[in-house]
């Protein structure tokens, strides 16, 4: 329709000619399109022309028509293409249609037989030495860890396919890498490298003369730009995309673009624009089957009724997001459903239905991280048990061997016997102080597999709880109305992941968590948990404390004077350390163990979630606090505080915000 009213526009302007060289243009080049594919068409369907022209052809047919536009089609005739391949022995031929089918597969949101067609491929390609294939498909496995959030992973591949690029010096393969180290800077907050990636991204491809190849990328840019809200520049930048992806019929980019442009006008709270480009994407995503960009756009449109207290909408839309998301395995895609229906009913009043869904989220959060240690704690478990069983085996063959003995030393009283029985007994009384030294040290080593189960649930749990559990099996959960929730994060984790090697990288964020420990053991405060490169902690629980609130800032503080020493030192000397941010809210929680077996002392409640917020909008160096711990310890001499003014936190509104410093 805004194309049809554009043309009448001119045309009432008594600018008919323009409008009709316009119209035919567009018709001129729909045909040229149309013209080519019916070529390529007929160039795979004529068995005289050579097999592997024939395969070239509807590898370029894919690519040219259905890709864009149709991509279950596009699948079904990529399958194709592969068993023609196969069939005709022709093994870069079925690298590119393994390597175009995965492609597919991940733009349709099916991962797993994406990874499964890449490693088919890659198996192919080293046997040939494909470097090229090689490349393309290690960057696109890259994508299907980036897209589901293990950037570690997707480093990796993004690392191996940039020096295959380079060594070959092929710039297209160079910018889309490029590309994707601008989304993880993006990702991690590093505005300006992010920029700085995608532009060197984009100048390739205007070097290659290959400007409808800088779509991505300037979507990319408007995402940036609206995540510093930005939305001029945001504007601009998706629109530019969405340009270029009308122009291609790239369905998939399009829902991209028009899903950006939509959160800008969110942004600028103008709803009724935003509802009208989320509504159009979100077509254009479900057309194609795209189920996990759909459960992202019904998300951004569930943000705007929740904005306007809709909450019966919000409930609805999220609840459709949420089976998309569990559909397709996109954890993140859960937490935030499973959040915005916390949110909406706890707006409602539905405490119970908004403490379900809270839980739930939480559980997704930590299912992962509480696994490894969960197994190490049954297989203690385990090992004691067979050590204990192997023991009451040994104490019955010795009481079944001195029965024996008691029993030959009645019934027989002859000489020649008695000295016989006497060297039996002495063998036995070997026998005996060998397996009672085995009993001894059997024990022995329970006791110290005991202990270090002991010393591990303790390591995980808070002493009362621990001892609860022990004493009851389970551990009740318990509300806390005054605790100080304490988050703290690296800024340039993903950065320096990407440099080091692994063992550097944990070692020195364990050396920062130990210190961190110390100061917690210190100060009173509780280690709740780490997440990756955060860490968690408490004051005011299991044990509640008057002192609770100023000890928890207090340890801050010492945190964060912890980091800038080490910072310090680390500039005169070889190695590295974090910056770090850190926050702090105060308020009720609900704190108790999360599962039976696989279980985690944890929190939960909104004063969770503003202590995160609290972390993410705080500033390198500084300790961020809110209104309400400020109220608590505005009047301790030793500190002093610098009002911030209020800040927009997401989903919380504007926040007071404070730093607090040493006096």
């Amino acid at each position: 329709m805004k194309s049809l009213k554009f043309i009448l526009h001119v045309s009432q302007n008594k600018k008919s000619s323009v409008v009709l060289f316009l119209v035919l243009t567009c018709l001129q080049g729909s045909l040229f399109a149309q013209s080519r594919l019916d070529s390529l068409f007929d160039v795979w369907e004529d068995s005289n022309k050579p097999d592997t022209i024939r395969a070239i052809a509807l590898g370029d047919y894919i690519h040219d028509g259905p890709f864009n536009s149709n991509p279950d089609s596009a699948i079904v005739l990529a399958d194709k293409l592969y068993d023609f391949t196969k069939k005709i022995n022709y093994p870069k031929g079925t690298v590119d249609a393994l390597n175009l089918r995965g492609y597919l597969f991940f733009r349709t949101g099916n991962y797993p037989l994406a990874l499964s067609s890449y490693r088919e491929g890659l198996s192919i390609t080293e046997e040939i030495n494909y470097k090229i294939g090689t490349a393309d498909i290690l960057l696109r496995t890259g994508f299907i860890y980036h897209d589901n959030e293990d950037v570690i992973n997707a480093l990796k591949y993004y690392q191996r396919s940039l020096k295959i690029y380079q060594e070959i010096n092929d710039l297209d393969g160079i910018g889309s890498i490029y590309n994707e180290f601008g989304s993880i800077y993006n990702v991690k907050g590093d505005f300006d490298k992010a920029l700085d990636y995608y532009l060197k991204s984009i100048a390739i491809n205007k070097e290659l003369d290959f400007e409808i190849g800088n779509s991505a990328q300037y979507i990319n840019i408007g995402s940036l730009y609206l995540s510093n809200e930005d939305f001029e520049k945001a504007l601009e930048y998706f629109q530019k995309g969405l340009a270029i992806e009308r122009k291609k019929n790239d369905k998939l980019g399009m829902a991209s673009a028009l899903s950006g442009i939509g959160s800008v006008y969110s942004g600028q709270q103008n709803y009724t624009e935003a509802l009208d480009y989320l509504e159009e994407a979100l077509e254009i995503s479900q057309g194609i089957n795209d189920v996990q960009g759909s459960a992202s756009i019904i998300l951004s449109i569930s943000d705007i009724y929740l904005n306007q207290e809709n909450y019966l909408k919000v409930i609805q839309l999220c609840e459709k997001s949420l089976a998309l998301s569990k559909q397709v395995g996109d954890l993140g895609g859960q937490e935030y459903a499973y959040e915005s229906l916390y949110e909406a009913y706890r707006a409602i009043g539905n405490t119970n239905k908004a403490l379900q869904y809270h839980e739930e989220m939480i559980l997704i959060s930590d299912s992962i991280r509480t696994e490894e240690t969960a197994i190490k704690l049954q297989q203690i478990e385990f090992s004691k048990q067979v050590m204990e069983d192997s023991l009451l085996q040994v104490e019955k063959d010795l009481e079944v061997q001195m029965k024996h003995q008691k029993e030959v030393q009645k019934k027989d009283k002859n000489r020649n016997l008695a000295i016989g029985v006497g060297l039996i007994c002495f063998l036995l009384a070997i026998g005996f102080f060998t397996r009672w030294r085995y009993v001894r040290k059997s024990r022995a080593i329970i006791e110290k597999e005991k202990n270090r189960s002991e010393n591990l649930l303790l390591n995980i749990l808070p002493a009362e709880i621990a001892e609860e559990l022990k004493e009851k099996g389970e551990a009740s959960a318990r509300d806390f109305e005054l605790v100080s929730i304490l988050f703290t994060d690296f800024k340039g984790f993903t950065e320096k992941s990407a440099e080091l090697s692994a063992a550097d990288l944990i070692g020195e964020i364990n050396h920062c968590f130990k210190a961190f420990d110390l100061i917690c053991e210190r100060y009173g405060v509780e280690k709740i948990k780490t997440i990756g490169d955060a860490y968690m902690a408490a004051g005011g629980l299991p044990v509640p404390s008057k002192d609770s609130v100023i000890n928890t800032v207090l340890a801050a503080l010492e945190m964060q004077s912890y980091m800038s020493q080490r910072l310090n030192e680390k500039e005169f000397s070889e190695g590295f350390t974090f910056e770090m941010r850190l926050g702090i809210h105060t308020g009720p929680v609900v704190a108790g163990i999360v599962g039976v077996k696989k279980f985690q002392y944890d929190i939960w409640g909104d004063t969770v979630n503003t202590a995160s917020r609290m972390e993410s909008n705080g500033a390198v160096g500084k300790v961020n606090i809110s209104q309400d711990t400020y109220e608590l310890i505005k009047d301790d001499s030793r500190l002093k505080f610098i009002h911030r003014g209020k800040i927009k936190a997401k989903g919380k509104g504007e926040i007071d915000m404070w730093f607090v410093e040493k006096v």
